[in-house]
């Protein structure tokens, strides 16, 4: 493994997770290597547009990222963009696509805000989060068989078809997400809303299910 390559992409995953930007001496304390090699590992991802300093000489991501990761699964999201548009539109509630990254964590790979909601979710992009927290885990954990020591909530979601959550991801908020089906070995994906009251969870669980449904239709 390229060591250097190695802390140039630690670079990027800290910055991914400090949106409001670093400082040299923060990243290089969070990489773990010398201030100098810090110094070097930015102003090379700058010279590739990866990253940039403002003013106060905070390091944050740049735009060039955003070229490097368009043809990322591109013709899932083209297929899933009117899927979504119509789920969050239907529910008035953020619609989500959630891709399983490892065996512990999935990663959210798009997000549709509903147009006519008065108020709704908002989440990034590129979000990570564990697999047994929040309902998009959840569903894809209960697409397999059972495993002692599971979740309740898993069971639940076996049974049900879906999966719902209460402020795991975020307090407050309601996730709903169901498994889009798909052959075996494919890589696992969820289609879900997250919104802040959910009164009618099996008319709500129908309506992600029935979008999964149509999406894998259109993967095959």
């Amino acid at each position: 493994m390229s060591k250097t390559l190695h802390h140039g992409v630690r670079v990027l995953e800290l910055l991914v997770a400090h949106p409001q930007g670093l400082t040299l001496t923060e990243i290089a304390d969070g990489v773990g290597v010398h201030r100098t090699v810090a110094h070097r590992l930015v102003r090379t991802l700058e010279a590739h547009q990866l990253c940039r300093r403002d003013k106060f000489k905070r390091i944050s991501l740049a735009a060039g990222l955003v070229r490097l990761a368009e043809p990322v699964e591109q013709d899932l999201r083209t297929l899933a963009r009117p899927v979504l548009e119509e789920l969050g539109e239907a529910t008035q509630a953020t619609a989500h696509l959630v891709v399983r990254e490892t065996a512990t964590r999935v990663r959210m790979l798009m997000i549709v805000e509903p147009r006519q909601a008065p108020m709704h979710v908002s989440f990034r992009p590129g979000q990570v989060d564990p697999i047994d927290r929040g309902s998009a885990g959840l569903a894809m954990l209960a697409a397999a068989p059972a495993l002692d020591g599971e979740r309740d909530e898993v069971a639940r979601a076996r049974a049900r078809g879906f999966a719902v959550s209460y402020g795991e991801i975020a307090p407050g908020i309601v996730g709903v997400s169901a498994v889009v089906p798909r052959p075996a070995g494919a890589t696992q994906i969820s289609i879900g809303v997250s919104l802040f009251k959910a009164s009618e969870e099996d008319h709500l669980g129908g309506q992600v299910v029935e979008a999964a449904t149509r999406l894998a239709t259109q993967l095959r």
